[in-house]
């Protein structure tokens, strides 16, 4: 924990920051406008439906794609470059193996790759605790000693950032159990910086600290996730005349499921949801990403900790953020934007942000 005071949360720095970062194929983006900074240190969550640019994103970050439009940078660096490299472990989907090899000979190929960096100790715990033989070819291993076997290559490397492409997926329970444990184990030990790309929602909530969420290449959600839930509320009640009642409805609602003359609302609060004849609570993280999965053209939101520094540019003299109850850039300037901003950053015309004061307090 000493080691992940002093390179991850307490430092203060920031493990990845894109601004205007857009990658396309021919005539589609997969990836657009897209705006984000992970702090150093957190598990973040990385969620979007089918086709939302989640593995064009991690595929950047890890410098095996090449942006068509704007930046990103690991760590202060470009990706691609060899300081860049060195920082990074990326676990593609597909997780690659050499199917000949053993896992004995795997992990000797991950030692000579990675000269001064590679620790054996934790290669060969990782695969132990696994249950991964070493004398079993990698084509032959099950789905989730595959990806035992490429976590230990990914964490053996001492990375600062560990980019993980649903490393989850098809495996059965007490597996993602398995393995879902060694990922906390060895991001608190290491402090590592890891993006977990899943689409398991429920297994993100009690592993995940920060969120980053997709919809149609752009950035819908960012932020860490005690602050981003807490800019929401689940409401659920009565209808009235088949329609949402006006107070609820004074609220940003982004997705509402009814059930005969029931409902029951995800909102994003603008101050305190009036008390009536009607529950209020916070949602569980699965319960606000299902809304937002239902909701993609609901109103992006970036927490201020995910605010790349040059998205702060040109902030007015003497605004603070995070005072509860007020817009976090003071009041509307001359152009009607909160705060007075000259002009939103390269890249990201046209996208709309709400801000927030943190947890209890939205603007």
């Amino acid at each position: 924990m000493a080691t992940q005071e002093v390179t991850g949360r307490a430092s203060g720095r920031t493990a990845i920051e894109a601004v205007g970062l857009g990658r396309r194929y021919r005539r589609r983006w997969a990836l657009r406008d897209c705006t984000f900074r992970l702090p150093a240190g957190r598990i973040c969550a990385l969620v979007g439906p089918s086709g939302s640019g989640k593995s064009t994103l991690l595929s950047l970050a890890s410098g095996l794609t090449r942006p068509s439009e704007g930046t990103v940078r690991v760590g202060g660096a470009a990706p691609a470059a060899l300081a860049g490299r060195a920082r990074i472990a990326h676990l593609t989907q597909g997780k690659p193996l050499y199917p000949r090899l053993t896992v004995a000979e795997t992990l000797r190929l991950g030692r000579e790759l990675n000269p001064g960096r590679w620790n054996g100790r934790c290669a060969e715990r990782i695969v132990r605790e696994g249950g991964v033989p070493l004398d079993a070819r990698a084509g032959v291993l099950s789905g989730g000693q595959r990806t035992c076997l490429g976590l230990a290559l990914a964490f053996a490397k001492s990375p600062e950032l560990l980019l993980l492409d649903e490393p989850l997926a098809g495996l059965d329970p007490l597996a993602r159990h398995r393995i879902t444990a060694l990922l906390l184990a060895q991001a608190a030990e290491h402090g590592t910086t890891v993006v977990l790309a899943s689409d398991l929602l429920a297994e993100l909530d009690m592993v995940c600290d920060y969120l980053l969420v997709l919809g149609g290449g752009r950035v819908r959600l960012a932020g860490e996730v005690d602050d981003v839930i807490g800019a929401h509320a689940l409401v659920m009640g009565a209808l009235r005349d088949g329609a949402l009642p006006p107070a609820i409805a004074a609220h940003t609602v982004i997705d509402t499921q009814t059930s005969g003359r029931r409902f029951a609302a995800v909102v994003r609060r603008k101050g305190t949801v009036a008390a009536g004849p009607w529950e209020t609570a916070e949602p569980s993280l699965e319960e606000l990403l299902l809304a937002c999965l239902r909701a993609p053209d609901a109103p992006a939101l970036i927490a201020p900790s995910a605010e790349p520094a040059l998205a702060r540019w040109r902030r007015r003299p003497g605004n603070k953020p995070g005072i509860p109850g007020m817009p976090r850039n003071g009041p509307p300037g001359p152009t009607g934007r909160t705060g007075g901003w000259e002009g939103p950053p390269a890249g990201a015309a046209g996208t709309r942000y709400d801000h927030y004061s943190g947890k209890g307090a939205a603007a």
